[in-house]
């Protein structure tokens, strides 16, 4: 019988029952494909992360599943998430590196920074510079969020397809009340990604009364089993490059998004674009662990 430890966080909060939840499976080395999926499965939150320290090339590698068995490539809250609690639970994970601090998700090096703060540890992750790939019809996006096309933004900002890791659909809609509304048409929405080859839909709404937050967001991806995530830091990497693109926010400045709220799971976003790249950055805290028997 095969054993591992796991922790569960809340990501993109410091308060427990907040934020995204995420269960962090600690390995020794890589496991087979069917003991990812199904222990994925068996958690069922939106992703689960898998992590063990690899001493050959001197970095903690992350693989992340989703309840159907699919691989997570961007990096988000399944890696920010990762990160964190292996530095809780004791692992020098950056001790053997030269420089700037990394990961590895999969096969791809990710930098990171970590800061520990009055509120817990502050861990950021960069991304690559986003990329706007084309533009989408505001008309079918509307109908398959259940809202009228006026209701979309059809000024400088309308529906695009932006790609940092991973690409995904941006859709500006009028307020936070209209992004509180959107109900996803799931059978649509796979439609559409299949179409202009995305993975998952953010719309976004400025904030008028929550100040302390440039934008309120929600994110659709029935194409991999999710609903509705309570945060995603791979889509909030492409909405920053987004909207520094179109002149919406300055470089070398951290905005906050808040996510989450429709589903009773409030998050927060930091976002920051520079010379080098998209920073995405979060608290994240643990709210459980245990023993998993395979």
């Amino acid at each position: 019988m095969n054993t591992y430890n796991y922790c569960v966080l809340d990501v993109f909060t410091n308060e427990r029952f907040k934020g995204n939840p995420l269960a962090v499976v600690f390995a020794d080395s890589e496991l087979q494909l069917t003991t990812y999926e199904n222990i994925s499965r068996e958690f069922g939150y939106s992703e689960t992360s898998f992590i063990y320290y690899s001493t050959q090339e001197k970095a903690l590698k992350v693989r992340s599943f989703t309840p159907t068995g699919f691989e997570v490539n961007g990096a988000g809250h399944n890696l920010l998430g990762a990160a964190c609690a292996a530095i809780l639970r004791g692992i020098k994970i950056f001790h053997e590196q030269d420089g700037r601090p990394f990961v590895i998700m999969k096969d791809e090096v990710i930098r990171l920074s970590v800061e520990d703060t009055s509120d817990g540890l502050l861990i950021g992750m960069q991304q690559r510079h986003a990329v706007i790939v084309t533009a989408a019809d505001s008309k079918i996006i509307a109908e398959a969020l259940s809202l009228d096309p006026d209701e979309i933004l059809d000024d400088n900002l309308v529906p695009a397809v932006v790609k940092t890791e991973v690409a995904h659909l941006m859709v500006p809609v009028k307020s936070p009340e209209v992004l509180n509304k959107t109900i996803s048409n799931k059978s649509m929405l796979i439609k559409i990604a299949d179409k202009y080859n995305f993975e998952g839909v953010y719309c976004f709404a400025f904030s008028s009364n929550e100040r302390k937050y440039f934008a309120q967001t929600r994110f659709f991806n029935p194409g991999i089993g999710i609903d509705e995530d309570p945060a995603t830091g791979s889509a909030a990497g492409p909405l920053a490059g987004y909207l520094f693109q179109k002149g919406y926010i300055q470089r070398d400045t951290i905005y906050q998004l808040l996510q989450g709220v429709k589903v009773n799971h409030r998050s927060v976003i930091r976002f920051e674009v520079t010379n080098e790249g998209i920073w995405i950055s979060g608290y994240s805290v643990i709210v459980m662990e245990g023993t998993i028997y395979e």
